[in-house]
């Protein structure tokens, strides 16, 4: 051993020259390392620019043409562009509008439609009626006829000493209201801002004792009552939701024999649809949320006197709220008279039946531009500068939508889906009504229920026609199970909204949309083919 203590007998420069190995590893780490910091910002910027998800449509479209025969180019096709689109709409790859206009290119360029065939889609008689729906509603929340509404009917339910269950009923009772003549969307969003500002005055995030546990159970239960509320509201009419009036679309184009849909007669049947659903939730909103101390605790922050003081502070009627709300009540008017009985024909028949629901909703929306508005000198009731915020992607969904159903009737996808569906030939109406209502109920958990209609009610028309059902039966039960998007935020914009306050979880959407959605699913099974069979004309239970 040397007197460095090495056994090796090796100099000291050989002791110093051994670490030498250590740097290069360290240059090698070094370049490893920023190896990796050149390909993270580059991943990044793809996982940015959702350059996967834009990819995923055209591979998969790619996909179903080199490796799935249905025995012609026309179907296959069909079903690439299908799954292109949808797995647009499902990842946010592209905006939704844009997303949406994709068959405008696809379906000339895949030979399923001409240019001129698939472009008519996306304007016809139920565009103009959500159209002028849209501009109805902008009018509505540009003179805050909504919060007057709302105020009014929480005052008068509000209760003195407080009362829960009848402050719960005057906010979702007005929402469902409201939600009946404007899209559910666009409800959600003018009525949330209201039930916040009630929310207010309660304390969010304040102790832990037994009353700010009421406070902020009875907090969820407003949030929730909005979201929902909404939804079936808007089931009870055809401008609710964008599901009708895609149903209304579908079942002209698929089934042109039979009575066509009209404003009076789904509001004949949706509404006690709507009814029995807005009970079922009031009563769970109750259970659920509210105790006998629930009242108690919100005395202490919320009173009728708040509410009647922030009403006043809102001033008298003016002549612009008036002079809406008479447009708004003649539209009403001139939907439901339109087409009576047999019997008893509306006031359609005297322009031979030419004139349809969007006719009037386009004829009533265009004197909001004309009234003037009793403010400045010139103005009118609305201008178009405030019509920017009008939903084209909701527009363009419904076009994407009746353009889809087009491509599976002319391509022969439908024939080709409908002979593996023969098998349910036979069974019974009860059973079909729930399977199908439960099917698309099942979807739309995870997609819009705008995008679910447009996928399920295709291929329910034609089972309809192959197991020899009353086209009625099986697509209302697919149109109402896509409304039923209760459980998650995906399910809707409305659940979006709600969950974005910060005060609800998507365990209380659980907790309160699953009895909900029972009940949604038990009503159809139980009206469609007693009440619904009588207006739609499904007593004879044959296509």
């Amino acid at each position: 051993m040397d007197k460095h203590g090495s056994f090796t007998g090796s100099s000291p420069e050989d002791d110093t020259e051994t670490p030498l190995l250590l740097p290069v590893h360290r240059d090698e780490a070094a370049n490893t390392a920023a190896g990796r910091r050149q390909a993270s910002p580059l991943l990044k910027a793809l996982l940015a620019h959702r350059y996967p998800a834009i990819a995923s449509g055209p591979a998969a479209c790619a996909a179903v043409c080199a490796l799935v025969d249905l025995g012609g180019a026309a179907p296959r096709n069909m079903l690439g562009v299908l799954a292109w689109v949808f797995l647009w709409w499902v990842t946010d790859a592209v905006p939704l509008a844009v997303a949406s206009m994709a068959p405008l290119f696809l379906f000339p360029a895949f030979g399923i439609s001409s240019a001129d065939a698939v472009a008519k889609a996306y304007m016809d008689d139920v565009i103009a009626l959500v159209l002028g729906s849209f501009i109805l509603a902008l009018a509505i929340e540009r003179y805050h006829i909504h919060r007057r509404l709302a105020l009014n009917i929480t005052a008068r339910f509000c209760g003195d000493p407080v009362r829960p269950s009848l402050l719960l009923l005057g906010i979702t009772g007005t929402t469902a209201f409201v939600s009946m003549w404007i899209h559910n969307t666009a409800c959600t969003v003018m009525m949330m801002p209201v039930a916040t500002g009630i929310l207010q005055r309660l304390p969010r995030d304040g102790g832990a004792g037994q009353e700010e546990d009421e406070v902020r159970r009875f907090s969820k239960a407003v949030v929730l009552g909005v979201v929902y509320a909404s939804a079936v509201g808007g089931m009870a009419t055809l401008t609710g939701t964008g599901v009708n009036i895609i149903l209304v679309g579908m079942w002209s184009a698929y089934f042109p024999e039979q009575e066509p849909i009209t404003f009076s007669s789904w509001m004949t049947f949706g509404l006690p649809m709507a009814l029995v659903l807005f009970l079922a939730l009031w009563v769970t909103l109750c259970l659920v949320y509210c105790s006998d101390s629930t009242g108690k605790a919100l005395s202490a922050y919320l009173d009728r006197d708040h509410l009647i003081r922030e009403l006043s502070l809102l001033g008298p009627m003016a002549f612009a709220e008036k002079m809406v709300l008479a447009v708004f009540g003649g539209l009403i008017v001139l939907w439901m008279t339109r087409t009576l009985t047999e019997d008893i024909p509306g006031w359609g028949v005297l322009f031979h039946n030419e004139v349809g629901d969007g006719t009037i909703t386009i004829m009533m929306a265009t004197l909001l531009f004309i009234i003037p508005n009793g403010k400045s000198e010139g103005e009118k009731l609305m201008d178009w500068n405030r019509c920017r915020k009008l939903q084209w992607n909701i527009v363009l969904l419904l076009g994407a939508g009746f353009a889809i159903a087009d491509g599976f009737r002319t391509s022969g996808l439908t024939d080709i889906l409908s002979d593996g569906l023969r098998f349910l030939k036979g069974v019974p109406v009860m059973v079909i009504v729930p399977v199908a209502c439960i099917f698309s109920g099942v979807i739309t958990e995870f997609t819009s229920d705008d995008a679910t209609t447009t996928l399920v009610l295709p291929l329910f028309a034609e089972l309809a026609k192959s197991i020899e059902v009353h086209p009625a039966l099986i697509m209302i039960s697919g149109a109402v199970g896509a409304q039923l998007s209760y459980l998650f935020p995906t399910g809707s914009p409305s659940n979006i909204v709600g969950f974005s306050t910060g005060y609800i979880t998507i365990k209380d959407m659980v907790a309160t949309g699953l009895p909900l959605k029972v009940a949604g699913v038990a009503a159809l099974t139980i009206l469609l083919p007693t009440l619904g069979s009588g207006i739609f004309g499904g007593n004879d239970n044959k296509t």
